[in-house]
């Protein structure tokens, strides 16, 4: 599962789905608007090319650490400090390859997908990289 979305994500909802009888590790990543002096941040991306980008990533993450479940959300649209701008949830045999396969998914993500993040703080807004 992965999705674009101005909706708030659940992440309960996210490893219930990544739960399986062949995994004995569940590693969930969230990704929150930290207070870097700034009120808020705006979120957008190109969806249906941030999608596929991370389908492909969710499909290479599973071949190479042999994973067995991926699942990505991505916010999009205002929030503010604190709240979540995206959660990746993996699941694999262990918890070695659970670890290094939601490292992969965020890093990857980061450099591949078509979001831009915007911060607005009381008298600034800047485009910001995805680092």
């Amino acid at each position: 599962m992965f999705k674009i979305t101005a909706d708030e994500i659940s992440i309960e909802e996210m490893i219930q789905r990544a739960k399986r009888e062949d995994s004995g590790a569940i590693v969930a990543f969230l990704g929150t608007v930290r207070d870097d002096g700034i009120q808020m941040m705006e979120v957008e991306a190109f969806t249906e090319a941030a999608e596929a980008e991370l389908e492909q990533i969710r499909l290479e993450a599973i071949e190479r650490f042999g994973l067995t479940s991926v699942h990505i959300a991505h916010r999009t649209g205002r929030l503010a400090v604190g709240e979540c701008i995206v959660a990746i949830v993996c699941s694999a045999p262990h918890r070695a390859e659970a670890f290094e396969g939601c490292r992969y998914v965020i890093d990857e993500l980061k450099k591949r997908a078509t979001i831009w993040k915007k911060e607005i703080g009381e008298n600034v807004e800047r485009w910001v990289g995805q680092g």
